[in-house]
Order: structure tokens, then sequence, then C-alpha cells
């Protein structure tokens, strides 16, 4: 699988979001930087990683670009972007300066970053709205809040100039929430190009192995199967490390007999995968440790059985928790009827997270959970992960000799016009399945 480039995006898709985007902004202006440079130290430039927000609507991932769209009866995308610099491309590769930038992503205007102070003013003064998302705390943002207190003061006397400043993800979250076929078919990819590396990671799993050693060959199958490397930061959590949720230290040696939870994700096309898989580093699941694992994988399988178009978000968390409530209750560890447990959330402290989180462009990708005051209701088109999981660290309850065990499996999941795909099928989460990827030759 090669590895894509983001700009080969079918120019029609692009088109249509921009289109979308026009249709909800009436006489609104929308502002869209590029994400900043981030620097280590001094001039040590991190991998840079691209706007997602930004590119969504325009297909630019370059830095120091600026979109200003603006809806109304003519709507138009005027682009800022970095001139050409030889001296600069010595060192950091080509740029697409004015005319490359024109004819790529065929903006209304084109014209180089410098020239934004003098013309910003003239884009927004007639928006009843600046969409824009504050928070940066830099020369942009102080430009857009200059222009806000300009129209204040001459509102009252000509009714026009902007009002107010709205977050850009009231127009652009509903529709980065509903994928297109192009975005289905990269974060299919995406799944599985993270299931490739999760199998990479268990044939090195054993006991006396760094978690270090399962995250490096994780990530390295990554980008030999085409990925551009994880799309957050990699969890290697063996023992009371995978109680841990967001466990990125991946420092510890693995132990004789411990579990190792592996929640990684590979970006493909600037779309990530997220799945997350529990092996036992001795090639076997103790008996405890295969106890909680049935309920957790019962959990897994009812929520996504729980998929189709018509049900809430909730109610594939739902699904989840209440074959964990009961779970928990004939593992000995909670006791009374599963329906008040479940009411009193008596289940907490061993499945504290929800079940679910839109993923697309981000491995959060944004969206609402609730709208109107009811949980969010599933539509064909949306991504999402399911992953249900128990954890007894400390503080918990031991009886049982559950102590210590964490599991959670979780994969990727699209909803269909009929029920769902599931992206990340191919890696089973079947208790002799996970087994014997444990140190798999092949």
């Amino acid at each position: 699988m090669t590895r894509p480039d983001p700009h080969d995006t079918p120019r029609d898709r692009i088109d249509a979001r921009r289109q979308a985007v026009f249709a909800r902004l009436d006489a609104g202006v929308m502002v869209l930087p590029a994400a900043p440079v981030q620097y280590s130290s001094r001039d040590g430039a991190r991998p840079y990683h691209p706007d997602r927000e930004l590119y969504y609507v325009t297909g630019s991932t370059e830095p120091e670009t600026i979109a200003v769209l603006s809806g109304g009866n003519e709507p138009r995308l005027v682009l800022f972007v970095r001139d050409r610099d030889p001296e600069a491309e010595l060192w950091g590769g080509v740029r697409l300066g004015i005319n490359g930038a024109s004819e790529r992503f065929r903006p209304d205007e084109c014209h180089p970053i410098s020239d934004l102070p003098a013309k910003l003013p003239d884009l927004v003064e007639r928006a009843d709205r600046i969409f824009f998302r504050l928070g940066r705390g830099d020369a942009l943002e102080q430009m857009v809040v200059e222009a806000l207190g300009r129209a204040r003061a001459r509102g009252p006397r000509t009714g026009t100039g902007p009002r107010a400043i709205v977050d850009p993800g009231e127009i652009l979250d509903d529709l980065r929430l509903l994928k297109d076929e192009y975005e289905l078919e990269t974060l299919r990819h995406a799944a599985a190009i993270s299931v490739e590396g999760q199998r990479a990671a268990a044939r090195v799993l054993a006991p006396g192995v760094g978690e270090w050693t399962a995250e490096a060959a994780l990530e390295g199958a990554f980008r030999s199967a085409g990925g551009s490397g994880p799309a957050f930061e990699t969890i290697v959590g063996s023992g009371k490390n995978a109680c841990v949720l967001h466990y990125v230290t991946n420092r510890a040696v693995v132990r004789e007999g411990a579990l190792v939870l592996i929640d990684a994700g590979s970006e493909y096309g600037l779309y990530a995968g997220d799945v997350t898989r529990t092996y036992p580093a001795s090639g076997r699941f103790t008996g405890p440790q295969r106890d909680v694992y049935e309920v957790v994988e019962g959990a897994l399988r009812a929520a996504i059985a729980a998929v189709t178009p018509g049900v809430s978000i909730a109610d594939v968390h739902d699904a989840a928790t209440r074959v964990l409530a009961q779970g928990l209750v004939e593992l000995g560890v909670l006791s009374g009827p599963v329906d008040e447990i479940i009411e009193g959330e008596r289940y907490k402290p061993y499945f504290p997270h929800r079940t679910s989180h839109w993923l697309g462009l981000d491995v959060h990708d944004p969206g609402d959970y609730v709208r109107d005051g009811a949980s969010r209701v599933l539509e064909p088109g949306m991504v999402f992960t399911v992953e249900p999981g128990l954890y007894f660290g400390p503080g918990v309850t031991e009886s049982g000799g559950f102590g210590g065990i964490g599991i959670r499996l979780e994969d990727d999941v699209a909803v269909t016009a009929d029920g769902c795909e599931v992206l990340s099928a191919d890696l089973p989460t079947g208790l002799d399945d996970v087994e014997a990827l444990v140190g798999a030759s092949s």
C-alpha cells in the first residue's frame, strides 16, 4: 500500500465541501489559518501537522496559509499563501507559491501572505459574523478582533459589519461528521494499516520484552504499510500500566504472565485509525484474565451489534455497559440487580470512560454527541470507535484475582444504510485467535 499525498483528494470532493460551507455561511465570513510550525527548542522544528479544517475546505496542507471564505450572493474563496523563496526551499522543500496554489486549489483570488493585514479588513467589513477560532493569541487573532471592534464602532450608523465572532465548528463539525465515499475508503486504509501494526507488535511480545520494543515494531509496520506514522501517541501498557487509560510512557519490561494493552492507530492521507487489543505476553490468558476478557469481548460485540441508523450513540454505550455490568456481577465483583448497578453507576470504577468517539481527520473527530438535549442519532457515513474495557487498578477490589488486570478492545466502525461496517474486522478478538497472534512468525 503506497503512502498517499493528501493533495490527491479528488478535486470534486473539495469543491463539494466548499460549496456546503458557502451554503451555511449566509452573510458571514470564515477565516481558517494553517496550523503553526512547532519547535522543540531553538530552530528545531517538529514534524508539521496540517490544520484539518483548512485542509477539509481547501485541500491545503502548507504552513502560513490562510483561507477567507465569504458567503452571500457571491461566495468567494480568497487564499493567502507563502511566496516562493529559493533559499527557504533549499532547506524545506518546494513551496506552491501564488501560481501553484491558484492552480491546485482554484481560489477566486490568491495573494501572498504578506498582503493579509491590508486586505483582511475589506474582506470582513460587510459580513454579519466572523467564523474564527479564538485562542491563538497571534497577529491574525488580533486582526480579527480589531475588525470586529471597527464594525462595532461603525455599525450603529452604517448597519453593516460583523457583530460577533463564532467558532467555525458551528458549520464545519456537522459537515465533517458525515464522511463521503472517498473519506470512508481512506479510513478503511488507515484501519487496515493500524491492524498490520497491531499484528507486528503482537509478534514481538514475550516476557522480558520492553514495551518500547512493541511500540517500535508497531510504528515501523505503519510506515512500511504506507502510513505516515502514528495518528496519536501509541499506548503499550503491560501489567498494571494497562489500567492507566492514556499510558504512553512505554518503558516498562513485560513480565511473565502479564497482559499487554496496545492502543494505536496509523495516519493515512491525514485520516486516523484507532485500534486496541489486549494480548497475553506469555501466549495464554490465565483463568482470571480469560474471565475478564470474555466479558469485555461480549461488550464489544453487543455494542457493534447495536450500531445501525436511527439508534443513538448513547444506545451503543448502553449496550456495552449492560454487558459489562452483568459481567461484573458474574465475576463476583459487584452484587445486586444490573439495572440498579447501571443507574447508580457502580460500574464506573471499572469502566470509567465512554464507549465511543468520532473518528476521521482527527482521532477524536469533531461533532456533538448530544443535540437538543438528546443523544446524537446515528446516520450513514458516521465513523466512530467502539472500545469497552474493564480495569482493576489501584483502589478497586482485587477479589477473584483480578487485581492489576486491564483489558480494552477497540474497533473502528462506519454506519451504513442498514447497519455498520467494522473497518478493523481483520484483526480478531476471539480468545484463541488473539493468543495465536502473540509471538507468531507470520
